[in-house]
């Protein structure tokens, strides 16, 4: 019997199930900072899901949170129709993705939140969330920060399941760190630090992956261009120290135009593009780890509910 399992939008999978995956990206997303650029036409959802399959993807980790559009009871569906496994998140993103009535309503119920919705369902769609997604600031957390951290620290420990962060250009890991593993008690293991490339700190990069967080790495994207391109020397660097096991890597689709049936790079440039340019600085087999073995380890947990 296996006792750690993928909480999948179809039900608990053996984590040897999911194959090549996608750690990082979004099939629907919905915020104020992106008008006119909304990711929730589920026609187009399944296209890009039906082309990274083609190219040889097997699970999306979907990051879309709490109040972003996340459309739970179209994922089954979508799953099921491109044969692509999907994973939900619930947890909540910086407070200027929200209506401050949103956040007001929320605020003396929040880990409660998170954990109706990764053991009975997000909303009534009965589909579960296998994730926690929050998010740091810009080299710094703030008080919504800590707010949604202890939360989601709370629901970690009444369920098992790994918290997934998003750093604003990659930066803040390391209070992030202090904060989740050292006083809210969250073993490191189950985080995952996203969004590091964006701020190639190789002696960051190192410390973060020392304490045994996995490392997300994502794109591209045009907003972070700027550094998307050092992600391989990134990579390969915490490689040769020895934490190729630590390593995660993700699409991050966060616009419609980023699609790939929109004319962007989109899900399956990850695994045409990116892969090989990866396998030239790390080798095939670590960057087959970083898409098969870490993922499978990193999301799989033993619930406690």
């Amino acid at each position: 019997m296996v006792s750690e399992t993928v909480r999948s939008v179809q039900g608990d999978l053996d984590p040897g199930q999911l194959g090549v995956v996608d750690s990082h990206d979004h099939l629907f997303f919905r915020t104020p900072l992106l008008p006119g650029q909304e990711l929730d036409d589920v026609g187009l959802a399944r296209q890009e899901l039906a082309a990274y399959a083609a190219v040889g993807g097997g699970t999306v980790v979907q990051w879309t949170p709490y109040g972003l559009g996340r459309r739970a009871a179209e994922l089954p569906a979508l799953a099921a129709a491109t044969g692509v496994r999907i994973v939900a998140a619930t947890g909540m993103h910086q407070s200027a993705h929200y209506a401050p009535e949103l956040l007001a309503e929320r605020a003396d119920d929040l880990a409660e939140v998170f954990v109706r919705e990764l053991t009975e369902g997000i909303g009534s769609s009965g589909v579960r969330a296998g994730l926690i997604k929050v998010a740091g600031g810009f080299h710094a957390l703030d008080a919504h920060a800590r707010w949604t951290m202890r939360a989601a620290a709370e629901a970690h420990h009444a369920t098992g399941a790994p918290l997934a962060v998003h750093h604003e250009l990659g930066t803040g890991a390391l209070d992030v760190l202090d904060l989740l593993c050292g006083e809210l008690e969250v073993p490191a293991h189950r985080v995952i630090l996203g969004h590091l490339n964006r701020s190639p700190d190789f002696v960051a990069h190192r410390e973060a992956a020392r304490s045994g967080a996995y490392l997300a790495f994502d794109g591209p994207s045009r907003a972070n261009h700027a550094t998307d391109w050092r992600m391989p020397d990134a990579m390969a660097e915490l490689a040769a120290g020895g934490y190729a096991d630590r390593l995660l890597l993700g699409g991050d689709t966060t616009s419609a135009g980023a699609r790939s049936v929109s004319g962007g790079p989109g899900m399956p440039y990850l695994l045409r593009r990116v892969r090989p340019r990866l396998e030239e600085a790390l080798g095939k087999e670590a960057v087959e780890r970083v898409l098969v073995a870490n993922p499978a380890r990193a999301f799989a947990v033993e619930w406690a509910a």
